[in-house]
């Protein structure tokens, strides 16, 4: 007797549909996840001006104070 309704290899078709989307599925969540905790260190939070991300900047040394000084011009402040 046939199933899948005459399709032989339906059956097989339907379970690797389902375990690609299983996989796929859990594969994303945990990107998702990873993605979450790295970019919050990273990346401003919104709420922060161009002048407050540029004097962060400086204060940790990721720029000189010429490179301060041209950005805060280029900025217009």
């Amino acid at each position: 007797m046939m199933g899948g309704f005459g399709f032989p290899f339906m059956g097989g078709i339907v379970m690797l549909l389902f375990w690609l989307l299983i996989i796929g599925g859990v594969v994303w969540l945990v990107q998702s996840l990873a993605r979450g905790r790295g970019s919050s260190e990273t990346s401003a939070p919104a709420s922060e001006s161009p002048l407050d991300i540029l004097n962060r900047r400086y204060a940790k040394g990721e720029i000189t104070k010429e490179q301060f000084e041209q950005m805060k011009r280029d900025l217009g402040l």
